[in-house]
């Protein structure tokens, strides 16, 4: 399909405004790369949590989504807790303050906090480095193939050979993909973190204008009872047992294909034991989120904000801003594809491939003009995503590498300057690896379950355990990392068929993660305890800024006994209840509108029921209270070091 003029015009027209406002912001990003990286901290929460929400709204995420909602239904608002979506309440309730207390400008640098400046220090620091380069490069991956995928299906072929396309069927997605990320480097590069927030929020605007009429034109031209013709029992119900009991040849289509190949997708996809699998996703998940933010343009956001408190408000304003609107549009374009699945897949534009069923849809029933506007919003939710984790990866090599071990003492423009060449640098080397990647749902998969769980045991017992330290930490995930790539390795070998089976079918990705995380937490524990604590002043200090709760109560004692007045974090039955109630709180985000755009009136009341009440009790339990848990201190104490016998301070201010 080609795009009418009109609708080119409409997205060229996006494209230039883009690029005027990063390049228009340019000029105060390019004074130093604390401005850079970090908007030099004055950029609001509200504006931020835009931002963090728009750069979330990635096409290839979307894609996913609208796959899992068409073929699970209800019972698909679980699946993205592989990621897991979750983690945003663990954020807002508690670790973004406790980040943002570091006054750090990224997460290599947070080790110097925890762990001093020793050589396990320095250690920690240099695999947090590569462990954040090597996630941007598998991130600008995945975005790399979502947004190729979706501009194949509209725009000409730049390739047209029939023996090319044989050889190479993915290579005019590949190639639209490159022009993209091309264009969107441009902006990146030059303004940094200022500019990447300013063109996000106008991004996330278009997004939101795109969903709300994909949700409108799907209720428009699908009835309930169109929905219910073409989907199997239990397709509308949330609730699941030990099998995902799914059966899509109970709906009858004239597409033979149409049965076999739902649930086909279902067994390679190895949900189809969906107890098992909610099982291991929720250890792995709730592991995951309990470690804090990625080093990653999440955990950028959170250190850019200009206060504990603000870094709080703005993870809670991502799932208010990015949930709704999101599904409301999956919805509408699942129920869209389910309807009409034979016609798409009788005229398809792209090969039958339910990754791509979006581009598909808006084919079909979006008109001239406002398909324009549609395809520049989810060009938008790529520029975002891509934008985001462009400016994530620089941070660590100009700060942490360059500016640590290099070039200390660098004029402020230079590091800006380098800051260019690491930025064109990652991308190069992330469209290099999207081009030898077959499909979303596979680099997804590694990122979320594999490699993340390298990454995991260490940084959770960074939080939560004082005796841990810089050398368990860098163990750890040295562990955790070699064990993800080594299985990845020996996988694709086909040398280990076992994890395609065991115990999900089909699923390797979750299988492994198990694995790596024993590897991970006994590299962590060993090298911890055959090596020394780090110096009481570290922990003392650490302790008395970031006030975690946890194993802590040896350097309790120490800081009491220096400072009598000081109050320990008595705040972890609390922010538990507050996280259990967010959880649910998120889930009713992502259902209500869903409920609504398939006009199921009374699944639809419950929700809005139980989005009011969490949404009260996290106002009272929670946002009333992180002035007086997370606000500066009215003074700052001197604690003198048993070690070293001078002062340091004990403040929570920012």
């Amino acid at each position: 399909m080609n795009l009418h003029i009109v609708d080119v015009g409409i997205i060229l027209l996006y494209l230039a405004t883009t690029i005027f406002i990063g390049f228009y912001i340019s000029k105060r990003a390019s004074k130093n790369i604390h401005n850079y990286f970090l908007g030099g901290n004055k950029i609001p929460f509200w504006f931020l949590g835009v931002s963090d929400a728009s750069g979330m709204f990635d096409i290839a995420g979307t894609m996913l989504i609208v796959y899992w909602l068409a073929v699970y239904g209800l019972k698909s608002m679980w699946i993205p807790w592989i990621w897991p979506v979750f983690n945003q309440i663990f954020l807002m309730v508690y670790l973004s303050p406790w980040l943002r207390r570091s006054n750090v400008m990224t997460g290599a640098e947070w080790m110097k906090t925890r762990f001093g400046t020793g050589r396990g220090a320095t250690l920690s620091h240099f695999i947090v480095v590569i462990f954040a380069i090597i996630s941007v490069i598998g991130f600008l991956s995945y975005g790399f193939k979502g947004v190729g995928k979706f501009a194949a299906a509209f725009l000409p072929a730049l390739v047209t050979s029939p023996d090319t396309l044989a050889q190479y069927p993915q290579i005019n997605a590949n190639l639209y993909a490159l022009i993209l990320m091309a264009i969107t480097t441009l902006y990146v590069v030059k303004g940094g973190m200022m500019s990447v927030v300013a063109t996000e929020v106008v991004q996330y605007c278009i997004l939101s204008v795109s969903a709300i009429a994909i949700g409108i034109i799907a209720m428009y031209h699908v009835s309930p009872e169109m929905i219910n013709s073409v989907i199997p029992e239990g397709w509308k119900s949330m609730a699941f047992n030990w099998n995902l009991n799914l059966d899509w040849t109970t709906v009858q289509s004239s597409v033979a294909t149409k049965v076999t190949a739902f649930n086909q997708w279902i067994e390679n996809d190895g949900y189809s034991l969906f107890g098992l699998f909610f099982g291991m996703m929720l250890f792995k998940g709730l592991f995951v989120a309990t470690a804090g933010p990625a080093p990653n343009y999440d955990m950028q956001r959170i250190l850019s904000t200009r206060s504990p408190v603000e870094a709080a408000k703005m993870n809670s304003l991502v799932s208010v801003v990015l949930n709704p609107t999101r599904y409301f549009m999956a919805a509408g374009l699942a129920i869209l594809a389910l309807t009409s699945f034979d016609a798409l897949y009788k005229t398809s534009i792209t090969t039958p491939d339910f990754e791509a069923i979006l581009p598909e849809v808006l084919a079909h029933y979006v008109p001239v003009g406002l398909l324009g506007l549609l395809m520049a919003g989810f060009i938008a939710a790529f520029m975002s995503n891509f934008a985001a984790t462009v400016n994530a990866a620089p941070a660590y090599i100009v700060n942490d590498i360059y500016k640590r071990y290099i070039n200390p003492n660098a004029d402020p423009k230079k590091y800006v300057h380098i800051s260019y060449i690491a930025s064109v640098a990652v991308v190069v080397v992330g469209i290099s690896t999207g081009f030898l990647v077959e499909s979303i749902n596979q680099i997804a998969l590694w990122l979320v379950a594999s490699l993340w769980g390298g990454y995991t045991a260490a940084n959770v017992l960074k939080w939560y355990w004082w005796r841990f330290n810089g050398y368990g930490y860098f163990w750890g995930m040295v562990s955790g990392i070699a064990t993800s790539l080594i299985l990845l390795t020996l996988e694709n070998l086909n040398l280990i068929p076992f994890l395609n089976d065991w115990p999900l079918p089909a699923n390797p990705s979750m299988n492994s993660f198990p694995i790596i995380f024993f590897n991970s937490i006994v590299g962590c524990f060993i090298a911890t305890l055959m090596t020394k604590p780090e110096s009481d002043e570290v922990l003392m200090k650490f302790y008395c800024t970031v006030r975690p709760w946890g194993f802590w109560k040896p350097i309790y004692e120490k800081v009491i006994k220096a400072d009598p007045q000081f109050v320990s974090n008595k705040n972890f039955k609390r922010d538990m209840s507050n996280v259990f109630v967010g959880i649910i709180w998120q889930i009713t985000l992502m259902a209500t509108p869903v409920f609504l755009v398939i006009r199921e009136f009374t699944s639809l009341v419950i929700c809005v029921g139980v989005l009011i009440l969490t949404s009260i009790i996290l106002k009272l339990n929670w946002w009333n209270k992180l002035e007086e848990t997370y606000g500066e201190s009215k003074s700052e104490i001197k604690i003198v070091s048993p070690e070293t016998k001078a002062p340091f301070l004990n403040s929570d201010s920012n």
